[in-house]
């Protein structure tokens, strides 16, 4: 349970940063109290928006049970961190949404949380995030009351259209992110492996938001003849799960499209890593021919020094030390040598 400083619960009502009671489409009352929007609702014709911010656990218990929301719905509004859903509790409908907004600056996604509890003649909003931006939302109904006037069903409309088209911005962020991937890929940056993962990330939450508002809005036009729907309000919402049904197939491409890029990524890496790998091969194989080549130069010239340095020797006796001819002889000897070395090395490649 939220405390303040002192230890004790905070004020009942701390959260509530919107409460107003219509009627005949058009804001009638501001209560100070979810006691007296209560009391206020006995009046025949009348509507309450209640808007709450990240609510404590006494806040939403006590909403509970002013409106008689039942435990489960209010469990996953206090707990949140809920899946987009809708479920029916008798006269109550319970909605999560997700929402969501890219970020230019950051080239990334944010996510948003808002419950709604649709009730007969009340609509209890609870966001866990700054998005969406509901004012607007009640800005756009109290300037037509004629949709206003249908009652809680119309802001429910109301919030699921301004959700959607919220969605548009991030579709267009998303793609132009993979179109910059692209790029990156074929221009063989090195950094783009983390990026493909990280918006394949986001892609994913997103689909996860996207995904489940098509089953939710099919959901809800099945009970329109059931619970007398207003034909107008039909048409809005059949709308809006239309514009749904788009994004949820734009973002199915979104991970099709990705998985492509990161598998010809992953080809494209490979394929550098092998040319890599022969230039490496190739500039072993160099320094393997340079270095047969002073080897082989390095043993012809051996040779006469060998030679050379045997006859340098200060003995007295030595063979052909005297004699006449031993100087030429061990000239040539060095250069038959010698030569008798090159030839071998040249008919072996060496040189």
């Amino acid at each position: 349970m939220t405390t303040t400083g002192n230890g004790r619960p905070p004020p009942v009502d701390t959260s509530v940063i919107n409460n107003v009671v219509y009627l005949d489409g058009r804001p009638a009352e501001f209560p100070a109290t979810l006691g007296e929007t209560f009391r206020l609702l006995r009046q025949p014709g009348s509507m309450a928006w209640i808007g709450l911010y990240r609510p404590g656990e006494a806040q939403l218990l006590s909403a509970a049970t002013q409106f008689g929301l039942h435990e489960l719905a209010v469990e996953d509004a206090i707990t949140a961190h809920q899946r987009p859903k809708l479920e029916r509790y008798g006269d109550t409908l319970f909605v999560v949404l997700r929402s969501a907004h890219y970020r230019d600056e950051a080239e990334e996604v944010s996510f948003g949380e808002l419950h709604l509890f649709v009730g007969p003649n009340f609509v209890l909003t609870v966001r866990h995030s700054q998005g969406p931006d509901l004012a607007a939302v009640r800005r756009r109904l109290e300037n037509d009351p004629a949709l206003l006037r249908r009652g809680p069903e119309a802001v429910l409309y109301a919030v699921l259209d301004a959700v959607v088209d919220a969605y548009a911005p991030v579709v267009t962020g998303l793609q132009n992110d993979i179109d910059e991937i692209e790029t990156e890929v074929f221009g063989r940056d090195p950094k783009v492996s983390r990026r493909i993962y990280e918006l394949s990330r986001e892609v994913v939450q997103f689909h996860r938001a996207t995904q489940p508002l098509v089953g939710m809005l099919d959901s809800l036009a099945a009970g329109f003849t059931k619970y007398d729907t207003d034909e107008e309000l039909r048409r809005y919402l059949r709308d809006v799960a239309d514009h749904a049904t788009t994004v949820v197939e734009q973002v199915d491409n979104f991970r099709g499209m990705l998985a492509d890029i990161l598998t010809v990524n992953a080809t494209l890496v490979s394929q550098t890593q092998n040319e890599e790998m022969q230039r490496l091969a190739e500039a072993s194989n160099l320094q393997n021919e340079e270095l047969k080549k002073i080897s082989a130069w390095a043993a012809i010239l051996f040779a006469p020094t060998l030679i050379g340095t045997v006859y340098g020797m200060n003995f007295q006796h030595m063979p052909e030390l005297h004699w006449t001819l031993g100087y030429p002889f061990a000239l040539l000897l060095m250069a038959a040598v010698c030569v008798g070395l090159y030839l071998i090395f040249k008919r072996r490649g060496w040189l």
